[in-house]
């Protein structure tokens, strides 16, 4: 059976001392709750990763880092590899982000070389992908999707997507005023199961985590993690609340 995953991007906020602080308030939030079947993982920044490894210890909540470079080591000014992720006690890694596809120029083939990377060293990968707007208007949607899954991981041998959580971002629902639906979300989502199974099997696509990353908050939460082929979120402005964040996991 699938895990349900809750993480929170926490991209570039909170100091060392707010990072302290929210990770004091989700351990305080979360406290008493049953989390048998369900993973909570943060992602502070690269500088606090290590205060917040510690931070967490003998909690429930899974410190993730944000990227990762795929080169073991060098002339690679303002990079971080797998190892000294790994050295802190960091063993999951958030790769293929929107924000690092748009800003960064990180392409789908640099993405499958950092997956490699991760897998390797037994890292858990939360692999993000979606459309843009223009994208989703031009009913492109799905295409668009289904090469970046196939440029960057249908590669990887079937025993490796044990440690793959997918995160469908529709970028066009992320701080732009449109709404994506449970539906919606729903849809996507079995589509892309639907790929795995073409692609591998059947019983394979049933174990892989499917998270919904489009603007998840306390209000609509329940409502799209209800729908079966949605086993979490990754949380972008509602994972920097410790009141919100707690909601969203309180509602799988």
């Amino acid at each position: 059976m699938r895990k349900k995953v809750v993480a929170g991007n926490w991209k570039m906020n909170n100091t060392l001392v707010e990072t302290k602080q929210l990770i004091k308030g989700l351990k305080k939030g979360l406290k008493g709750i049953k989390l048998k079947d369900t993973r909570v993982i943060i992602a502070p920044t690269y500088v606090n990763l290590h205060q917040a490894v510690k931070k967490t210890e003998k909690s429930k909540i899974e410190v993730a880092a944000q990227n990762v470079h795929q080169a073991k080591n060098g002339a690679f000014t303002g990079e971080i590899s797998i190892d000294m992720l790994s050295d802190i006690g960091v063993n999951v890694v958030i790769l293929g982000h929107s924000e690092r596809r748009a800003y960064f120029n990180e392409t789908d083939s640099a993405l499958a070389e950092k997956v490699n990377t991760a897998i390797g060293k037994g890292f858990d990968v939360i692999f993000c992908f979606g459309e843009q707007l223009e994208d989703r208007q031009a009913n492109n949607h799905f295409k668009v999707v289904e090469e970046q899954l196939k440029n960057a991981l249908f590669a990887l041998r079937s025993e490796a997507f044990k440690n793959i959580i997918l995160a469908y971002e529709p970028v066009w629902a992320i701080g732009t005023g449109q709404t994506a639906t449970a539906e919606e979300a729903q849809e996507m989502h079995e589509f892309i199961r639907g790929l795995l199974a073409k692609e591998y099997s059947k019983d394979m696509a049933e174990g892989v985590s499917i998270l919904y990353g489009g603007s998840v908050k306390p209000k609509n939460a329940e409502e799209i993690f209800s729908k079966p082929d949605v086993d979490g979120g990754l949380i972008g402005g509602a994972s920097l609340k410790a009141e919100d964040f707690s909601a969203i996991v309180k509602s799988i």
